[in-house]
């Protein structure tokens, strides 16, 4: 009883004024809406005699997240010195014909424990072939007035990047090789240049680099030697084997002249990027790294790790998302984990060169949260799945009538209404509505394409002019409340525990509780133990998404959404 009045008495003084957040994601504003004297005065019969508790719940508060702080902090420390003996670290290497090399815990681990911490061994731009800075993988244009590099004509965000001369950026043994061959290199990335040849050139940026290692840092590139290729593998897929062959082999040792490369080790070079790279970025950057041990995780589509990476030295940190048992693997997704099966599974087969059999690629109904299910178009109230997920060219069939689809048509399908999404502006709210709309009758509720929309309109619901709270109608703030709800339905099944995208879709939620709330009591329309039963769940969801989004580095946008939860709890004396 005691700590729910301690509770509503916080959450009074958090309401008494307008609050906003301004965090440093465009455009993001949250704005609380004014708190009307009635409503006042029905808080203070409620809460009598408040006024005494409010600073020392708030300092209990403070004193407890920092030393929460301290305990993240030297644990931190601990594991990322630790001993080099494996029984001393919490997790082991083992083998199996399945995996391979992979990880599995040495101890029971609990959620948020860091297991690996490190700086990569080799970085460069990702090959979507969106042109970025060499430096700092941030985006360049290619128009006349973009800085360039003088030494050898490759765009770059500036004369102070600080990834400049730096050995994760841009290094001078990278422009002098880029700058004599500037005619076939840099000087082609100009606004002429097509998507497949701003592709070509990008991808080519880390091979290089890699490449160089051997001549540079013979030490590093031996770590990277000793990863997994799967060279015999890919060269069985003749599409596979020849888009390197000609985009990567013979453009290095034809086009650009360097002959002492030998076919075979720049294909090598090729696998290894393919099976082991992870993809990061912080803030606008996109990037694709190599980690000395990261690499040897498994690959699960409901992992129990989650990772993230330093904005500022690219480390990538990699913790438990939730409790793992002694000797269970250690795993994370090679993929999108809010992608269809269909989809997953191609995309980890196209770049992993595996067929993944995890227990969510097994089961038609993806754990039951059906992120795949159509709406069978003969008999209309049906739902057509993959009659056997794992065999990726097999029927899809509907549940209630005899209706069935080839997966090919299946893909088809995606691969159309995927366009109708992408085409859609990302502040474009009534846009994206409308796609909720039209595709109603044609993909279940739960199906990706549809939570893609709704994620988006979850953070776009009060960040968007014309949008923000105090300008949306009560509809607008219910429906914000309805998606983030049915999306953390889904990802508390696929991604649960301490990971990232709960903790955002949990900030999110927690402002559209508020307002409704204040506004239901303050109308009549809810009662006394209503009000506190959602009050206590605005808070529960702005602890919940602190403690998550507080354990991504500094300087990223989730980091700065985690201060702001904690600033917001620290303001309602929590």
């Amino acid at each position: 009883m005691w700590s729910m009045l301690l509770m509503l008495l916080a959450i009074y003084g958090y309401l008494k004024k307008y609050i906003s957040f301004f965090l440093c994601a465009p455009y993001y504003v949250i704005c609380y809406m004014p708190i009307s004297k009635d409503f006042l005065e029905i808080l203070e019969f409620v809460l009598p005699n408040h006024h005494k508790n409010n600073n020392n719940n708030r300092a209990r508060h403070q004193r407890g997240g920092q030393q929460s702080k301290d305990k993240q902090e030297q644990q931190e420390k601990e594991q990322s010195t630790s001993p080099t003996e494996e029984k001393e670290l919490p997790y082991r290497v083992e083998h199996s014909d399945i995996y391979g090399r992979y990880l599995v815990a040495n101890r029971q681990l609990e959620a948020g424990e860091t297991l690996i911490r490190e700086e990569p061994l080799a970085i460069g731009p990702c090959v979507s072939g969106d042109p970025v800075c060499l430096g700092c993988y941030q985006p360049v244009s290619l128009q006349p007035d973009q800085y360039r590099c003088p030494g050898c004509a490759w765009p770059i965000c500036g004369s102070t990047c600080a990834g400049l001369k730096h050995r994760h950026g841009h290094t001078e043994t990278e422009c002098q090789l880029y700058g004599e061959r500037r005619a076939v290199a840099g000087e082609l990335l100009t606004e002429r240049a097509g998507p497949a040849e701003l592709r070509d050139l990008y991808e080519l940026v880390m091979i290089v680099r890699i490449l160089l290692l051997r001549q540079h840092d013979p030490e590093q590139f031996a770590l990277i030697a000793r990863m997994e290729s799967h060279t015999e593998e890919r060269r069985q897929n003749a599409v596979l084997w020849r888009h390197y062959e000609e985009k990567v082999v013979q453009r290095l040792r034809v086009t650009w002249q360097l002959e002492d490369l030998e076919a075979e080790q720049v294909h090598e070079v090729c696998g290894i990027l393919d099976v082991n790279c992870f993809e990061i970025g912080q803030n606008g950057a996109k990037a694709r790294t190599l980690y000395p041990s990261a690499f040897l995780l498994a690959h699960d589509c409901t992992p129990n790790t989650a990772h993230t990476d330093d904005p500022r030295s690219f480390e990538i940190l990699l913790r438990t998302s939730r409790r793992v048992r002694e000797r269970e693997a250690l795993t994370l997704s090679y993929a999108y984990t809010l992608q269809g099966t269909l989809k997953r599974r191609a995309f980890m087969h196209e770049g992993k060169l595996f067929w993944c059999c995890c227990r969510r690629c097994s089961d038609p109904r993806e754990l039951g949260t059906d992120c795949s299910a159509l709406v069978c178009a003969t008999c209309r109230t049906g739902s057509v799945r993959a009659v056997d997920p794992l065999q990726q060219t097999g029927d899809w069939a509907c549940d209630r009538c005899a209706h069935k689809m080839g997966a090919t048509e299946v893909e088809r399908q995606l691969d159309r209404i995927n366009n109708d999404l992408e085409d859609i502006d990302v502040h474009d709210i009534p846009g994206l509505e409308n796609f909720l709309l039209r595709y109603r009758d044609v993909l279940r509720p739960n199906h990706y394409l549809l939570l893609s929309a709704k994620y988006s309109l979850c953070q776009i619901y009060g960040r968007t002019e014309g949008y923000l709270l105090p300008q949306m109608t009560p509809e607008d703030i219910a429906r914000k409340e309805s998606y983030c709800r049915e999306f953390l339905e889904i990802v508390d099944v696929l991604d649960p525990g301490l990971t990232r995208l709960r903790g955002l879709i949990m900030y999110e939620l927690h402002a559209p509780v508020m307002v409704l709330t204040q506004s239901a009591f303050q109308s009549g329309q809810i009662s006394r133990q209503e009000f506190q039963r959602r009050l206590k769940e605005v808070v529960n969801l702005l602890q919940v998404s602190r403690d998550i989004l507080l354990m991504e580095p500094e300087g990223s946008t989730e980091n700065a959404m985690g201060q702001a939860a904690a600033d917001a709890l620290s303001k309602m004396g929590c």
